[in-house]
């Protein structure tokens, strides 16, 4: 009697890989970051969008105290700024108010911001004391440079007499159109050239060194350097500059009013809106106003950065 046995062949072990975390599935969103943010929006909404919203509206609108009630007027306003001599007068002196302050400030700022470049014993100083014009009210600049204009006993005048070039009776602001402008901006530009400078200068700090090093071992003269390696960098900078200063020219208020008073030969867009909604109590053309102010400034802007602005990758 043969008994056969049959032998099994065992069968290897299979491997088992652990297994990692289950993936999450979001299943809800999180409120919690919204929740956080939540104040500052709505604090933003009520601070700037409400006002921008009701002045939009309000524009199309006839608001006078003197000639109740409020009442729809579709472009009214718009047609009667455009017929308002004040008003063109005060575009055009804003317009000559934005090409020498935008002008002025962006070259001071470039120059002012490639001297304090490189560091120098002082330049700490130099920096603090050049934030004193910028961080001053502009009405404080506008008393400060009413006795520097003074006709009888101010600086401009006495040095003039002292030269023999005018008989110390001279009136600087309020007869000459262009004369008063060029002043009453220089004023501006003393306040907004050091925001310029400043800008400019953080900019130009971030240009690595050795792109001067290779270009001097190059044979670049300083200008070619200036030229081809400090301006191209610098145009994000000087961009932002530029917006800034068009910005502060076309809202220019304060030295003028303080400087000239309410003369057309200085008055600007901005005080324009100020004397026909609190003067004339016409507030419907001043939201109308405002508004248009609101739409150069922003096209100006967009135009510059358009114009000026390219990024840098170092």
């Amino acid at each position: 009697m043969t008994v056969t046995s049959s032998t099994t062949t065992p069968r290897p072990a299979e491997s088992k890989i652990p297994a990692g975390p289950a993936p999450v599935h979001r299943s809800r969103l999180d409120l919690l970051p919204y929740l956080l943010i939540s104040p500052v929006m709505i604090f933003i909404a009520c601070l700037a969008l409400v006002p921008a919203v009701f002045t939009v509206v309000q524009s199309f609108f006839k608001v006078d105290a003197l000639d109740p009630p409020t009442r729809f007027d579709g472009f009214g306003n718009f047609v009667r700024l455009a017929k308002d001599h004040a008003v063109v007068g005060s575009i055009g002196n804003t317009a000559l108010y934005v090409v020498i302050g935008v002008t002025l400030s962006t070259l001071i700022g470039i120059g002012a911001a490639v001297v304090l470049q490189k560091p120098f014993r002082g330049r700490s100083l130099v920096i603090a004391v050049l934030i004193l014009p910028w961080a001053m009210p502009g009405v404080v600049e506008g008393i400060l440079w009413t006795g520097i204009f003074d006709p009888n006993a101010g600086l401009i005048n006495s040095v003039l007499s002292s030269l023999h070039l005018s008989d110390g009776n001279a009136v600087l602001l309020g007869q000459n159109r262009l004369l008063t402008i060029a002043l009453i901006e220089l004023v501006q530009v003393w306040q907004i050239a050091p925001l310029s400078v400043l800008l400019i200068l953080a900019v130009l700090q971030l240009i690595p060194g050795e792109l001067y090093e290779a270009a001097q071992i190059d044979g670049c003269t300083p200008w070619s350097a200036f030229t081809r390696i400090t301006l191209p960098l610098a145009r994000p900078g000087i961009a932002v500059t530029m917006v800034q200063a068009v910005i502060a020219t076309l809202n220019v208020f304060d030295q003028p009013y303080v400087l000239n008073g309410a003369a057309n030969t200085g008055a600007s867009v901005t005080m324009q809106t100020y004397f026909i909604s609190f003067q004339d109590l016409d507030f419907g053309q001043g939201y109308a106003l405002s508004l248009l102010i609101t739409i150069v400034t922003l096209l100006i802007s967009l135009g510059v950065v358009r114009l000026v602005y390219r990024r840098v990758e170092l």
